[in-house]
């Protein structure tokens, strides 16, 4: 069987399966031959299965659609996590997650949180005064778990990605290697691209229906502005509305950004009092049949082309 020796000749268990059934391309693995690898939400999943390829199966723990804050883990999914190969997550993002590494002892992981820099909040800089002035207990030390939504953070996570996965199977490591570097190259041509694309804006003042953005508004010379937090399901106050509107009649704005996994009503309800337009920005927490864009890259660059379009930007 040639996909047997191949398997082999990179020191991969062999399949039961080898021994029989319609021979398959050398490129591709069985299921017993590839690494069991899980990702805590879906930008990780992405970037675990670009540069895994046929190596890898992946699994997502948050479902298609659910909101990742929110993710609560079954017994079962917990102790399969104790069985993978490599987890992918990001501590402080999911609770869930963090106590279930505690109970069980994945493989390897990779914590993004580990090395890249997490970031306080925007609302938390920006409000925390006047939080101390009103005798508001609220957590002034809140991280900002967006990072993903910098692509230059993503680069980083894939070649701790690619690292990881040699360390599991080292005769891969020219295929890991090959593929990481295709994928960063497509995410720097993205980062590319939005540096280019908000280089000359009208304005560069930004609302959203939750503060998901920092990293990207860091990155590229914007400002958001969030009607809620880091947390999406958080209810603003009517203070809270009555700020942003102040905010977008002071700087001219044009759109309400909303997301696709929370309740676009506040945002719909701010845009109709002050007759502006809705659009949507989408945090990359998961996708859905209603993402603009079947991955990673395509909907990063429709929230580039959203941007452009509500900033003004030639």
């Amino acid at each position: 069987r040639v996909m047997c020796a191949a398997v082999a000749a990179l020191g991969v268990a062999i399949s039961a399966g080898c021994s029989g059934g319609a021979p398959q391309p050398v490129t591709s693995q069985t299921a017993a031959a590839q690494l069991k690898v899980t990702a805590s939400f879906y930008p990780f999943q992405y970037v675990a299965e670009q540069v895994g390829k046929d190596l890898v199966s992946v699994t997502n723990l948050t479902q298609p659609g659910a909101e990742p804050h929110d993710l609560e883990l079954s017994p079962k999914q917990v102790a399969e996590l104790g069985e993978s190969d490599l987890l992918v997550f990001q501590k402080g993002f999911q609770p869930a997650v963090d106590a279930a590494v505690q109970t069980v002892t994945p493989k390897r992981t990779v914590d993004t949180a580990s090395f890249l820099e997490l970031k306080p909040a925007d609302h938390e800089e920006e409000h925390a005064d006047e939080h101390e002035e009103d005798g508001d207990e609220h957590d002034h030390g809140a991280l900002d778990p967006h990072t993903w939504l910098d692509p230059t953070n993503m680069v980083t996570i894939a070649e701790h990605v690619r690292d990881a996965l040699t360390e599991a199977m080292p005769a891969a490591k020219d295929t890991f290697a090959a593929n990481a570097s295709t994928l960063v190259g497509e995410l720097k041509k993205l980062d590319g691209d939005f540096r280019t694309g908000l280089t000359s804006c009208t304005r560069e003042v930004f609302i959203t229906s939750h503060e998901a953005f920092g990293y990207l508004a860091r990155r590229y010379g914007l400002e958001q502005v969030g009607i809620r937090g880091v947390e999406p399901d958080t209810e603003p106050t009517a203070a809270r509305i009555a700020e942003v509107q102040k905010i977008a009649k002071a700087n001219q704005v044009t759109t309400i950004f909303f997301e696709t996994l929370v309740s676009p009503a506040v945002a719909q309800s701010i845009a109709g009092d002050l007759g502006l337009t809705t659009d949507v920005l989408d945090p990359l927490e998961g996708l859905t049949d209603q993402s603009r864009g079947s991955d990673y890259l395509e909907v990063m660059r429709s929230n580039l082309s959203a941007l452009r379009k509500a900033n003004g930007c030639s």
